[in-house]
């Protein structure tokens, strides 16, 4: 092969350029290469960043042309040179190359690069059966063998030594999201929303010995090899339709706060500096939503656990019923154990019971007080209802004679706090 590419560059550079891509990622399929090699592969063959999706199977790779994966990027631009995995599909590798007609060599590495990349889908991916929630129930259910609980991972396309976190809406089935432990999800997020690390479904196996080059031959061509790698998705949901034995699950959650105000001037559910809710998720369904931990897959029935009792600490972010949407349990710390002690639907404790009544006889006071204990200060908490600082006074003693503590103590406000998120267990 290397005598016909030398003799078919002295008469035609393309065309010994093309059979050196043949033979390159025909070496790279031999070695049984991972996904994120071949897309480090194209790149660099390239000389422009390749970019593999395919949201059927929850994938998403993008290697720089310096064999860097950073995913963060642009969505495809229809204009990059681009083939599709199977016929008419919409899953496609990319080359980020603003030319309107792609060479001869970006055809050939698309075409090569995207066969290669659907074997190794095909061997280690599948095609998930996103909506079974027979998998979704399995994967979450602690009493569930070990082994049934991996098949159900690997058939929701979960990498079964990755990680992932279960989520619990309110109107809504449970949901699995797959996560990237090294990096500690989410706050060090990439700008997908993505920590940097590894999950997604399968590893294909071992490093290629024909891996992306690291320089350029007089073809046009790099040389040497590449680290190889793993193939890693882009974090991914999957829901199920029904629910588990661990109880019922029903909305969705909005991840973010609306900004707008009600006519009374009080905020329209922002959760964005509330104490329960530090960061948003990205695809999270609409409404109230309880976000589990990142654990191991085979830990998700954890998971499941904390994510059900982060959800009984949310809120409809309204004048009346005030506080965050969408709750993570990492975040609740030794707040979690509330839970345990104020059981649904028992008999509310007494200042509960004062904030319900205050709160039934002054329509602006939950949403006040919610102001008061979710921002830095109490400027802060009348710009956040939109009234002035000295309205904001008159309102926190009147507050305070009606629920009969003082509330702009440090020891009033965390009672207060407490009582504001044992109201939402109560309920709940």
């Amino acid at each position: 092969m290397k005598e016909l590419a030398g003799r078919l560059t002295a008469l035609d550079p393309d065309a010994g350029a093309a059979v050196r891509v043949i033979a390159y990622f025909d070496r790279l399929s031999e070695s049984r290469a991972g996904l994120e090699a071949l897309v480090r592969g194209a790149a660099v063959l390239a000389g422009v960043p390749a970019l593999l999706v395919d949201a059927e199977r929850r994938v998403r790779v993008r290697v720089e042309a310096d064999g860097t994966r950073r995913d963060a990027g642009a969505p495809p631009d229809p204009g990059w040179p681009s083939a599709a995995l199977v016929p008419g599909g919409a899953a496609a590798l990319w080359l980020e190359r603003a030319e309107a007609a792609p060479s001869v060599v970006d055809a050939v590495i698309l075409e090569r690069a995207a066969g290669a990349v659907r074997l190794v889908l095909d061997r280690t991916r599948g095609r998930a059966a996103v909506e079974d929630p027979a998998l979704v129930e399995t994967v979450l259910d602690a009493g569930a063998p070990e082994a049934a609980r991996l098949h159900a991972a690997r058939g929701l396309g979960l990498d079964p030594s990755g990680t992932a976190r279960a989520l619990a809406p309110l109107d809504g089935p449970p949901m699995v999201v797959a996560g990237r432990a090294d990096a500690g999800l989410p706050n060090g997020r990439n700008s997908n929303g993505l920590s940097a690390g590894r999950a997604g479904a399968g590893s294909p196996a071992g490093r290629s010995n024909a891996g992306p080059p690291n320089g350029r031959n007089k073809g046009g061509l790099p040389t040497g090899r590449s680290s190889g790698g793993l193939p890693t998705g882009q974090a991914h949901a999957v829901s199920s339709a029904g629910r588990n034995n661990a109880g019922p699950l029903t909305t969705q959650a909005d991840a973010g706060r609306p900004t707008g105000r009600t006519d009374a001037g009080l905020p329209s559910g922002r959760t964005d500096a509330d104490p329960l809710t530090a960061r948003a998720l990205p695809g999270l369904p609409d409404g109230r939503v309880g976000v589990g931990p990142e654990v191991p897959v085979l830990e998700l029935p954890r998971s499941w656990a904390e994510a059900r009792t982060a959800l009984r600490f949310t809120a409809e972010g309204t004048a009346l019923d005030p506080g965050p949407k969408v709750v993570h349990a990492d975040e609740l710390g030794g707040v979690a154990l509330l839970a345990g002690l104020v059981a649904p639907g028992a008999e509310a404790p007494p200042d509960v019971q004062a904030l319900e009544a205050a709160g039934a006889s002054t329509p602006w006071l939950l949403a006040t007080l919610h102001a008061v204990v979710s921002t830095a200060s109490l400027r802060a908490a009348a710009a956040e209802i939109n009234v002035h600082h000295s309205t904001l006074q008159d309102r926190l003693s009147h507050a305070e004679h009606l629920l009969g503590w003082p509330l702009r103590t440090p020891q009033g406000r965390l009672r207060l706090q407490l009582a504001l998120a044992m109201r939402h267990l109560a309920r709940s």
